[in-house]
Protein backbone atom coordinates (compact mmCIF):
# COMPACT_ATOMS: atom_id res chain seq x y z
CA UNK A 1 0.00 0.00 0.00
CA UNK A 2 2.76 2.40 0.92
CA UNK A 3 4.75 1.42 -2.19
CA UNK A 4 1.76 2.16 -4.43
CA UNK A 5 1.28 5.62 -2.86
CA UNK A 6 4.97 6.51 -3.33
CA UNK A 7 4.85 5.49 -6.98
CA UNK A 8 1.76 7.66 -7.59
CA UNK A 9 3.48 10.62 -5.91
CA UNK A 10 6.59 10.23 -8.12
CA UNK A 11 4.47 10.16 -11.28
CA UNK A 12 2.62 13.36 -10.27
CA UNK A 13 5.89 15.22 -9.58
CA UNK A 14 7.33 14.17 -12.94
CA UNK A 15 4.19 15.32 -14.76
CA UNK A 16 4.23 18.78 -13.08
CA UNK A 17 7.93 19.41 -13.89
CA UNK A 18 8.31 21.82 -16.89
CA UNK A 19 9.95 20.40 -19.93
CA UNK A 20 13.26 22.02 -20.92
CA UNK A 21 14.22 22.04 -24.54
CA UNK A 22 17.87 21.69 -25.38
CA UNK A 23 19.44 24.84 -26.90
CA UNK A 24 19.68 24.93 -30.63
CA UNK A 25 23.16 24.83 -32.06
CA UNK A 26 24.29 28.05 -33.74
CA UNK A 27 24.73 27.89 -37.46
CA UNK A 28 28.29 28.23 -38.64
CA UNK A 29 29.46 30.19 -41.67
CA UNK A 30 32.71 29.65 -43.45
CA UNK A 31 34.50 26.77 -44.99
CA UNK A 32 33.05 24.20 -47.33
CA UNK A 33 29.52 23.28 -46.48
CA UNK A 34 29.39 25.91 -43.75
CA UNK A 35 31.75 24.13 -41.31
CA UNK A 36 34.29 25.66 -38.99
CA UNK A 37 33.15 29.26 -39.46
CA UNK A 38 31.99 32.00 -37.13
CA UNK A 39 28.55 31.73 -35.57
CA UNK A 40 25.72 33.33 -37.53
CA UNK A 41 24.20 36.25 -35.68
CA UNK A 42 21.19 38.39 -36.58
CA UNK A 43 22.11 41.41 -38.66
CA UNK A 44 21.06 44.76 -37.31
CA UNK A 45 20.09 47.50 -39.75
CA UNK A 46 20.49 51.15 -38.82
CA UNK A 47 19.58 54.01 -41.10
CA UNK A 48 19.85 57.69 -40.36
CA UNK A 49 17.81 59.96 -42.55
CA UNK A 50 18.71 63.59 -42.56
CA UNK A 51 17.06 66.42 -44.37
CA UNK A 52 19.44 68.21 -46.66
CA UNK A 53 20.02 69.29 -50.17
CA UNK A 54 18.77 66.63 -52.53
CA UNK A 55 17.86 64.28 -49.68
CA UNK A 56 21.46 63.45 -48.76
CA UNK A 57 23.08 63.72 -45.39
CA UNK A 58 23.94 66.97 -43.75
CA UNK A 59 27.55 66.53 -44.67
CA UNK A 60 26.64 67.24 -48.30
CA UNK A 61 25.09 70.65 -47.49
CA UNK A 62 27.56 73.53 -48.02
CA UNK A 63 28.46 75.39 -44.84
CA UNK A 64 28.40 79.19 -44.88
CA UNK A 65 32.09 80.28 -44.71
CA UNK A 66 31.36 83.60 -42.92
CA UNK A 67 29.09 81.99 -40.36
CA UNK A 68 30.80 83.55 -37.33
CA UNK A 69 31.61 87.00 -38.74
CA UNK A 70 30.82 89.80 -36.30
CA UNK A 71 30.12 92.49 -38.90
CA UNK A 72 26.64 91.85 -40.40
CA UNK A 73 27.59 93.69 -43.61
CA UNK A 74 30.68 91.50 -44.02
CA UNK A 75 28.61 88.41 -43.27
CA UNK A 76 26.18 89.21 -46.08
CA UNK A 77 28.99 90.38 -48.38
CA UNK A 78 27.68 93.93 -48.94
CA UNK A 79 29.14 97.39 -48.38
CA UNK A 80 28.09 99.63 -45.51
CA UNK A 81 26.52 102.09 -47.97
CA UNK A 82 24.51 99.40 -49.76
CA UNK A 83 20.84 100.07 -50.37
CA UNK A 84 18.05 98.14 -48.73
CA UNK A 85 17.26 96.40 -52.01
CA UNK A 86 20.88 95.23 -52.37
CA UNK A 87 20.91 93.92 -48.80
CA UNK A 88 17.66 92.02 -49.36
CA UNK A 89 18.95 90.52 -52.60
CA UNK A 90 22.16 89.36 -50.89
CA UNK A 91 20.17 87.71 -48.10
CA UNK A 92 17.86 85.90 -50.53
CA UNK A 93 20.81 84.68 -52.59
CA UNK A 94 22.68 83.33 -49.55
CA UNK A 95 19.58 81.64 -48.15
CA UNK A 96 19.03 79.89 -51.45
CA UNK A 97 22.67 78.86 -51.76
CA UNK A 98 23.04 77.52 -48.20
CA UNK A 99 19.54 76.13 -47.79
CA UNK A 100 19.32 73.10 -45.51
CA UNK A 101 21.99 74.11 -42.98
CA UNK A 102 20.17 75.59 -40.02
CA UNK A 103 23.12 77.39 -38.45
CA UNK A 104 23.96 79.15 -41.71
CA UNK A 105 20.35 80.20 -42.26
CA UNK A 106 20.11 81.61 -38.73
CA UNK A 107 23.35 83.57 -39.17
CA UNK A 108 22.18 85.06 -42.49
CA UNK A 109 18.75 86.00 -41.14
CA UNK A 110 20.27 87.46 -37.97
CA UNK A 111 22.69 89.64 -39.95
CA UNK A 112 19.87 90.93 -42.16
CA UNK A 113 17.65 91.76 -39.17
CA UNK A 114 20.51 93.55 -37.44
CA UNK A 115 21.22 95.73 -40.50
CA UNK A 116 17.54 96.64 -40.91
CA UNK A 117 17.20 97.58 -37.23
CA UNK A 118 20.35 99.72 -37.36
CA UNK A 119 19.08 101.47 -40.49
CA UNK A 120 15.70 102.16 -38.89
CA UNK A 121 17.33 103.51 -35.72
CA UNK A 122 19.63 105.74 -37.77
CA UNK A 123 16.75 107.19 -39.79
CA UNK A 124 14.73 107.78 -36.65
CA UNK A 125 17.67 109.45 -34.91
CA UNK A 126 18.40 111.63 -37.96
CA UNK A 127 14.77 112.70 -38.18
CA UNK A 128 14.75 113.55 -34.48
CA UNK A 129 17.96 115.56 -34.80
CA UNK A 130 16.54 117.43 -37.81
CA UNK A 131 13.45 118.44 -35.86
CA UNK A 132 15.58 119.51 -32.93
CA UNK A 133 17.81 121.61 -35.17
CA UNK A 134 14.83 123.30 -36.83
CA UNK A 135 13.22 124.02 -33.47
CA UNK A 136 16.49 125.44 -32.19
CA UNK A 137 16.89 127.66 -35.26
CA UNK A 138 13.35 128.95 -34.94
CA UNK A 139 13.91 129.67 -31.28
CA UNK A 140 17.10 131.60 -32.01
CA UNK A 141 15.64 133.49 -35.02
CA UNK A 142 14.56 137.17 -34.83
CA UNK A 143 11.16 138.11 -33.50
CA UNK A 144 9.71 138.98 -36.91
CA UNK A 145 10.64 135.51 -38.21
CA UNK A 146 8.91 133.92 -35.22
CA UNK A 147 5.83 136.06 -35.86
CA UNK A 148 5.83 135.06 -39.54
CA UNK A 149 6.20 131.36 -38.79
CA UNK A 150 3.47 131.65 -36.20
CA UNK A 151 0.99 132.38 -38.99
CA UNK A 152 1.44 128.92 -40.50
CA UNK A 153 0.54 125.42 -39.42
CA UNK A 154 0.89 121.92 -40.86
CA UNK A 155 -2.43 120.02 -40.93
CA UNK A 156 -2.86 116.27 -41.24
CA UNK A 157 -2.03 114.47 -44.45
CA UNK A 158 -5.69 113.67 -45.01
CA UNK A 159 -6.67 117.35 -45.03
CA UNK A 160 -3.81 118.23 -47.38
CA UNK A 161 -4.79 115.49 -49.84
CA UNK A 162 -8.47 116.43 -49.81
CA UNK A 163 -7.82 120.09 -50.54
CA UNK A 164 -5.19 119.25 -53.11
CA UNK A 165 -7.74 117.02 -54.89
CA UNK A 166 -10.33 119.81 -54.85
CA UNK A 167 -8.10 122.50 -56.31
CA UNK A 168 -6.57 119.99 -58.72
CA UNK A 169 -10.05 119.21 -60.01
CA UNK A 170 -10.80 122.92 -60.47
CA UNK A 171 -7.51 123.38 -62.33
CA UNK A 172 -8.25 120.42 -64.62
CA UNK A 173 -11.74 121.76 -65.25
CA UNK A 174 -10.28 125.13 -66.26
CA UNK A 175 -7.82 123.49 -68.66
CA UNK A 176 -10.54 121.32 -70.22
CA UNK A 177 -12.84 124.30 -70.92
CA UNK A 178 -10.18 126.89 -71.72
CA UNK A 179 -10.91 126.79 -75.45
CA UNK A 180 -14.63 127.47 -74.96
CA UNK A 181 -14.92 129.86 -72.02
CA UNK A 182 -12.58 131.57 -69.61
CA UNK A 183 -11.90 130.33 -66.07
CA UNK A 184 -14.07 132.98 -64.42
CA UNK A 185 -16.50 130.55 -62.80
CA UNK A 186 -13.68 128.25 -61.64
CA UNK A 187 -11.82 131.19 -60.10
CA UNK A 188 -14.90 132.24 -58.16
CA UNK A 189 -15.44 128.65 -56.97
CA UNK A 190 -11.82 128.33 -55.80
CA UNK A 191 -12.00 131.66 -53.94
CA UNK A 192 -15.22 130.65 -52.16
CA UNK A 193 -13.67 127.30 -51.23
CA UNK A 194 -10.58 129.00 -49.80
CA UNK A 195 -12.70 131.39 -47.71
CA UNK A 196 -14.79 128.47 -46.45
CA UNK A 197 -11.74 126.51 -45.28
CA UNK A 198 -10.18 129.58 -43.67
CA UNK A 199 -13.38 130.41 -41.82
CA UNK A 200 -13.49 126.84 -40.52
CA UNK A 201 -10.14 127.48 -38.81
CA UNK A 202 -10.44 131.17 -37.90
CA UNK A 203 -14.11 131.13 -36.86
CA UNK A 204 -14.34 134.67 -38.23
CA UNK A 205 -15.96 135.18 -41.65
CA UNK A 206 -14.71 138.74 -42.10
CA UNK A 207 -11.12 137.80 -41.36
CA UNK A 208 -11.38 134.65 -43.50
CA UNK A 209 -12.81 136.64 -46.42
CA UNK A 210 -10.10 139.28 -46.19
CA UNK A 211 -7.35 136.67 -45.97
CA UNK A 212 -8.75 134.59 -48.83
CA UNK A 213 -9.15 137.62 -51.11
CA UNK A 214 -5.59 138.74 -50.26
CA UNK A 215 -4.23 135.30 -51.14
CA UNK A 216 -6.14 135.36 -54.43
CA UNK A 217 -4.82 138.80 -55.40
CA UNK A 218 -1.27 137.78 -54.50
CA UNK A 219 -1.51 134.67 -56.65
CA UNK A 220 -2.92 136.63 -59.58
CA UNK A 221 -0.14 139.25 -59.41
CA UNK A 222 2.59 136.61 -59.17
CA UNK A 223 1.05 134.70 -62.06
CA UNK A 224 0.88 137.83 -64.22
CA UNK A 225 4.57 138.52 -63.58
CA UNK A 226 5.73 134.91 -63.85
CA UNK A 227 3.91 133.69 -66.96
CA UNK A 228 5.63 136.02 -69.48
CA UNK A 229 9.01 134.77 -68.29
CA UNK A 230 8.19 131.09 -69.02
CA UNK A 231 9.64 129.91 -72.39
CA UNK A 232 6.99 129.59 -75.06
CA UNK A 233 7.95 126.02 -76.07
CA UNK A 234 6.99 124.74 -72.59
CA UNK A 235 3.46 126.15 -72.70
CA UNK A 236 0.88 124.36 -74.89
CA UNK A 237 -0.34 126.65 -77.70
CA UNK A 238 -3.99 126.40 -76.56
CA UNK A 239 -3.21 127.79 -73.09
CA UNK A 240 -3.88 131.49 -72.79
CA UNK A 241 -2.29 134.02 -70.48
CA UNK A 242 -5.48 134.17 -68.44
CA UNK A 243 -5.48 130.39 -67.94
CA UNK A 244 -1.85 130.29 -66.79
CA UNK A 245 -2.45 133.14 -64.36
CA UNK A 246 -5.51 131.32 -63.02
CA UNK A 247 -3.45 128.15 -62.44
CA UNK A 248 -0.98 130.18 -60.38
CA UNK A 249 -3.86 131.64 -58.38
CA UNK A 250 -5.18 128.11 -57.69
CA UNK A 251 -1.80 127.17 -56.21
CA UNK A 252 -1.80 130.21 -53.92
CA UNK A 253 -5.39 129.55 -52.81
CA UNK A 254 -4.58 125.93 -52.03
CA UNK A 255 -1.52 126.87 -49.98
CA UNK A 256 -3.35 129.67 -48.20
CA UNK A 257 -6.40 127.70 -47.07
CA UNK A 258 -4.27 124.68 -46.10
CA UNK A 259 -1.29 126.10 -44.21
CA UNK A 260 -2.42 129.53 -42.94
CA UNK A 261 -3.74 129.64 -39.39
Amino acid sequence: MQAAAAAALNRAAFTARPLRRPPRPLLQLGGAGGRGGAPLTRARCSASLSVGAGGYGSENVPVFPRNHARDPYKLLGVDHDASEEEIRSARNFLLQQYSGYEESEEAIEGAYDKIILESYSHRKKTKFNLKSKLAKQVKESPSWVKALLGCFEVPSVEIILRRFALFGFIAGWSIATSAETGPTFQLALSLISCIYFLNDKMKNLARASTTGFGVFVSGWIVGSLLVPVIPAFIIPPTWSLELLTSLTAYVFLFLGCTFLK
